[in-house]
């Protein structure tokens, strides 16, 4: 009887609180020789970015309004957080899906979703892989939650 109760609980709890654990199933990785080279001097532009492409990647799923405030965790090139125990995999990531060139041209940005606290811990902080297009500009092209 206790294993069914509990068993009654979990089902109960996997079906009714909401959970938006994303990650892309395809890679659509970028081509090299249409990324604009970045430095870390390029910073403000991609903040300043962020606020469309926040809203544009997040805001507009089923979720939209618990992702409607955030927080950068961190923005940075690639390349620059090596050594980073928090920062580093997601490079590694990079290198894995699209190879070291392409790693090397894009940027990491973690960001906290403060709305989702309590809610779902895996969609309280999202991760998304950025590179700049020499023709169209800031553009996401992985988004791992």
């Amino acid at each position: 009887m206790k294993k069914l109760s509990v068993a009654a609980m979990l089902i109960t709890f996997i079906t009714f609180v909401p959970s938006n654990n994303y990650a892309q199933t395809v890679v659509e990785c970028p081509k090299i020789k249409q990324l604009e080279e970045t430095s870390i001097k390029d910073k403000d532009e991609l903040l300043n970015a962020l606020r469309i492409i926040v809203h544009n990647t997040y805001e507009k799923d089923d979720y939209g309004e618990l992702f409607s405030e955030w927080e950068i965790i961190t923005s940075l090139p690639f390349p620059k957080t090596v050594g980073q125990e928090n920062n580093e995999v997601y490079y590694e990531m990079a290198k894995n899906f699209c190879g070291e060139a392409v790693a090397n041209k894009s940027w990491l940005v973690r960001l906290y979703f403060p709305k989702w606290e309590g809610k779902s811990a895996s969609a309280s902080e999202g991760q998304i892989f950025l590179s700049k297009s020499k023709e169209k500009g800031w553009f996401v092209w992985f988004r791992y939650h």
